[in-house]
């Protein structure tokens, strides 16, 4: 009998590479969903029997439809499958009813053994289903999902090493002009003040920057957090733009060149202003971008006044090079 299953998730690459790790002979029909508003519809429609649900999506995110399904008592066994891998994000998904984690990016082995486990998985004798709809992926939309199973990695270190939780967005990716970028960094602008980080990386037919902005408000409770002492202020704030700088951006890149098959090396860190406007960082520092593959991630630390935007810049002659790399994602 075939099962109804529901692949949940705003990017097309991951809705791809789910849907190409479901086991070939499992008698199966795939729906597609791009929000969670999408999914809860696929699931009263009887079209998600088996759903593979995504965390971090517009509209509605994973942590909505889990509420709704349990609320609701609707019919669906639902797998998460996401780059957020913080322990507390497996505890929260866990409370409101999913069978189980599974951390991107996803591999068929990964996908079997839990199907077998829970005993979901029936095999069909001698027939290969098709389980792999057809689904167009774009460049953009590719380095969004490389870069939301970065961002992940990134929030993962920094929740273990501060014992916190870390509200993760959907990653923002585009090729910029640099007016664009300009704009793009005045939208980061929700404080009066932010002080900014920069780091340069390189790597096979690779290179760009990393910008942190981290918000001046957010100073005070980072420092407690990291319990550090306060009496020369300067010297602390200095000190923890870079320490937020090198887990943030050192795991980021890391989670990049592992998705890649490629190594990046790292500059030392530079402070590019502190307690400056957005305005000021871009006259000071514009001069450098020029057309760029922008991702754009804001972090935010649950419970606390804490808030920073890592931008990475790729210069326009790594793009053929993230291509390339790519296409082995698309295959």
């Amino acid at each position: 009998m075939t099962i109804p299953v529901l692949i949940c998730d705003d990017s097309a690459l991951a809705r791809k590479q789910m849907a190409r790790t479901l086991p070939k002979d499992w008698d199966v029909e795939v729906t597609f969903a791009t929000n969670g508003a999408e999914g809860l519809d696929a699931i009263r429609a009887g079209k998600g029997e088996i759903v593979f649900l995504d965390l971090n999506m517009p509209v509605m995110d994973g942590y909505e439809v889990l509420a709704t399904v349990q609320q609701q008592d609707l019919p669906a066994l639902i797998i998460v499958v996401s780059g957020d891998i913080q322990i507390k994000a497996h505890e929260r998904v866990k409370a409101l009813g999913a069978l189980d984690f599974i951390q991107k990016p996803v591999s068929a082995d990964a996908i079997s053994n839990i199907l077998q486990e829970y005993g979901i998985l029936t095999l069909t004798q001698g027939i290969e289903a098709d389980t792999q709809p057809m689904v167009k992926v774009d460049l953009r939309d590719a380095c969004q999902e490389i870069a939301n199973v970065a961002m992940g990695r990134a929030a993962d270190l920094l929740a273990k090493l501060l014992d916190v939780f870390v509200v993760l967005p959907i990653p923002n990716v585009n090729v910029l002009e640099v007016s664009e970028l300009t704009m793009a960094l005045k939208a980061t602008e929700e404080s009066s003040t932010i002080s900014a980080l920069c780091q340069g990386f390189i790597g096979a037919g690779v290179a760009g920057e990393a910008l942190l902005l981290f918000h001046d408000s957010s100073f005070a409770d980072m420092a407690k957090l990291m319990k550090i002492n306060r009496e020369e202020e300067t010297h602390t704030e200095v000190e923890v733009l870079i320490d937020t700088g090198n887990v943030l951006i050192g795991a980021f890149l890391s989670g990049i060149s592992e998705q890649l098959d490629m190594k990046f090396s790292q500059s030392h860190p530079v402070v590019l202003g502190q307690h400056c406007t957005v305005n000021d960082l871009i006259h000071a520092s514009s001069e450098k971008w020029q057309r760029t593959l922008a991702m754009e991630i804001n972090y935010r630390i649950e419970d606390y006044n804490i808030q920073c935007d890592l931008l990475l810049l790729f210069t326009e002659d790594s793009i053929p090079t993230l291509n390339f790399k790519l296409g082995y994602l698309l295959d």
